[in-house]
């Protein structure tokens, strides 16, 4: 612990948000009587080349992303700060992650009904339809605030919060300043009485979020300051819930849509009900130029205010996973999903002795029903739509059936049917001469045994099934875990089906790794498929790449 604390001496005390009249000594009686917690990640590679597979070796050989978090706390005081280190950043991820900094340290105090953050902040309003700061490290995404907020309970069942702050890019901060207020209200608990009793709850939200970024074009005249505002309700009674989320974005021309100045909306709707044994989801979307940044020249995933969730499933099997997901179309698309789940009853004819969880989940994405505006756009609208309108342009379809199944004590499977329509063209950007649209069957047999009470075997076999793009694959994986320590791990994929036959390839990988409590290290070697990397919409691209990988993580 003592040499935990020196570490966060050191940090704490480059931070300006902390004063530069607090001593050495005085930092070290205030960690005295708070705690410290924290956590640690470390992911190398030693790259090496393979022709065979586009994988090109590295200047460095071998490439290192890391980071340590360390937070205080101390009763209503609460700082940290996060250490990251790139050396230099590994293939995939953006390059202007190199070196070593400081990526994230702030300091908070609750004052009564008041929060105060100053520094570096994560916060979301609503669905994140307008604004959400957020950061998923498997992408190399943070577009974490650097400002201050401010939470406050105005008084029971009514909060509001505001932000105000340049949003980080990478080591530094963008240009645009992002400003907002968000507040909510719960209708039961702000008036109280009779409501507060009552099985029906509603809830109303409203948000503002506006950013400022000086014009500096000497071909169009930019608004300087573009202002997005939502409306949203969560109605529920008992095990039915319903949420929407209305908003919209005035004139905000980018790089992203062409320069056009339409403004922009969106909107969220769901509607669940769950009991014991069964759950039913609804959901629909829709998105109209409604990409937001602090910066309008800024591309790929920098610099985003909102978050547009893709309503489509995220899967976890390798590929369903990494060969076609779906990307989010910040431009227009209006998507429906629906997900099923029924658990049927032990000691019945599909549940067996154990049970039987059966889980559908559907969902669609198409273009929105638009007409281009042709001729002298004096006004450069560049089109017109209805939001609410479906276009004629499928960009994604998807069927996908899975059955949970315990057949003894010793043995359990998961079986994932899954039916699925990919636009390549739109989704990957790709030309669609030369790029059809995907048609696709992919199914999934996932068995565990347990050999005896610390020993297991896990497998999962896994069939891709098409006509276009590259044609049928397969991956077989094999895993036997030591509890609680070791595990063991094999895993081929293999692009069987390709119709050429260089092509067809294995891309084969072994790991093996020691756990011991909060301490994780897992060394692996093996081939690497590029492909594309999502996360809930937003995805990164993954280079072909061959070598010795490295993990280690850890928490106290």
């Amino acid at each position: 612990m003592n040499i935990t604390k020196n570490i966060v001496i050191i940090l704490l005390s480059l931070i300006t948000i902390l004063s530069n009249k607090l001593s050495a000594q005085g930092i070290e009686q205030i960690l005295s009587k708070g705690e410290v917690h924290g956590n640690f990640q470390l992911d190398m590679q030693y790259y090496k080349e393979d022709s065979l597979i586009g994988a090109q070796a590295v200047p460095e050989d071998v490439l290192m992303n890391g980071f340590a978090n360390f937070i205080y706390t101390n009763g209503n005081f609460e700082a940290g700060v996060r250490y990251e280190s790139y050396l230099n950043t590994m293939l995939g991820f953006p390059v202007k992650y190199k070196g070593n900094g400081i990526g994230y340290r702030y300091a908070s105090f609750t004052n009564k009904e008041m929060k105060i953050t100053v520094g570096n902040y994560y916060e979301q309003f609503g669905n994140g339809l307008i604004f959400r700061s957020y950061e998923e490290r498997g992408l190399g995404y943070d577009n974490a605030m650097d400002g201050i907020r401010i939470n406050y309970k105005i008084t029971e069942g009514l909060h509001v919060k505001g932000i105000i702050g340049k949003q980080r890019y990478y080591f530094e901060t963008g240009e645009g300043i992002v400003r907002g207020i968000d507040g909510e209200l719960m209708i039961n608990d702000f008036f109280g009485g009779s409501l507060a009793e009552s099985k029906t709850k509603l809830t109303l939200g409203g948000s503002f979020i506006s950013k400022y970024e000086a014009d500096q074009s000497s071909q169009y005249i930019l608004p300087e300051n573009v202002g997005a505002y939502a409306g949203r309700f969560i109605l529920q009674r008992g095990k039915i819930r319903f949420d929407g989320e209305y908003a919209k974005k005035i004139n905000d021309p980018s790089a992203d849509n062409y320069f056009i100045y339409k403004e922009g909306e969106a909107f969220y709707l769901q509607s669940s009900y769950s009991t014991k044994g069964f759950g039913l989801t609804l959901s629909a979307k829709g998105v109209d130029n409604m990409s937001f940044r602090s910066e309008r020249n800024a591309s790929l995933t920098d610099l985003q205010i909102n978050y547009l969730p893709a309503l489509t499933k995220q899967h976890a099997y390798n590929l369903l996973a990494t060969l076609y997901p779906y990307a989010t179309q910040p431009n227009g698309e209006i998507a429906f999903q629906g997900e099923l789940v029924y658990k049927f009853k032990k000691e019945t004819l599909l549940g067996g002795k154990y049970g039987t969880s059966l889980l559908i989940n559907y969902s669609t994405v198409y273009n929105i029903d638009s007409t281009k505006i042709v001729g002298n756009d004096s006004l450069r609208q560049g089109y017109t739509t209805k939001i609410f309108s479906i276009g004629n342009e499928k960009y994604f379809d998807e069927i996908n059936i899975e059955i949970t199944k315990k057949f003894s004590p010793k043995l359990k499977g998961i079986f994932t049917y899954s039916n699925l329509m990919f636009n390549q063209a739109v989704v990957q950007g790709k030309t669609p001469q030369d790029h059809p649209n995907i048609y696709a069957n992919i199914g999934v047999i996932d068995l565990t045994y347990k050999l005896s009470k610390k020993h297991a075997i896990r497998t999962e076999l896994q069939g891709l099934f098409t006509k276009q793009d590259k044609q049928d694959w397969a991956t077989f994986l094999i895993e036997y875990t030591y509890s609680p320590h070791w595990f063991v791990a094999v895993m081929d994929q293999y692009n069987y089906g390709n119709k050429k036959s260089e092509e067809r390839i294995h891309y084969y990988f072994g790991a093996v790794g020691y756990v011991n409590g909060t301490n994780r290290i897992q060394l692996g070697y093996g081939r690497q498929r590029a492909g594309i990397f999502c996360v809930g919409g937003v995805c990164r691209n993954v280079p072909a790449s061959n070598g010795v990988t490295l993990s280690i993580t850890s928490s106290f």
